[in-house]
């Protein structure tokens, strides 16, 4: 999916949907029907020095609300347990992970840094092993289009939230 600029427009909305500054954002990873940010691209190392592996970060708030639901309703179980039955699932969960860590190098690569050693072979949301985080791994998503996270993919279907459906009244 294709990224596009944070504009301050951008910064703003995304500050009031997380209830605090956005800081560190490079680019907006997936938008609202609407045009609003549901997902942020991060850089992976903050302004501050701290290493920050989550390179997607949900911030609508409807779509992190729907997350919550499904993890609540014990959703991560199931999928966690599917990881362990089903070796192509596995498998795509694998991909997915080193989807996630190439993208968060390319951003160390585009900015003429290195990559954060602090966080080398860690994604975000448990993967490659666990499904840790529903929120992570459906920003993740649709930041990257369908087929690329299949836990994400999952998820987001199963939320009850879509970014075709504008909901961006919270």
């Amino acid at each position: 999916m294709p990224l596009s600029p944070a504009t301050p427009e951008d910064i703003a909305e995304v500050s009031r949907q997380l209830g605090r500054p956005a800081r560190d954002i490079v680019a907006i990873a997936a938008r609202c029907v609407c045009g609003k940010p549901t997902v942020v691209q991060t850089r992976p190392r903050l302004g501050d020095g701290t290493p920050f592996p989550t390179v997607y970060y949900l911030t609508h708030p409807a779509a992190t609300a729907a997350l919550s639901g499904l993890e609540a309703a014990g959703k991560m179980v199931e999928y966690q347990d599917r990881l362990g039955e089903d070796p192509e699932f596995a498998a795509a969960y694998q991909r997915a992970h080193e989807a996630y860590i190439a993208d968060r190098d390319a951003i160390s690569a585009a900015e003429g840094t290195e990559p954060v050693g602090e966080v080398a072979g860690i994604s975000a949301g448990g993967m490659p092993t666990r499904v840790k985080c529903l929120h992570a791994l459906v920003g993740h998503a649709l930041a990257a289009g369908p087929g690329v996270n299949l836990v994400g993919d999952l998820a987001l279907e199963a939320c009850g939230w879509s970014p075709a459906k504008c909901d961006c009244s919270h």
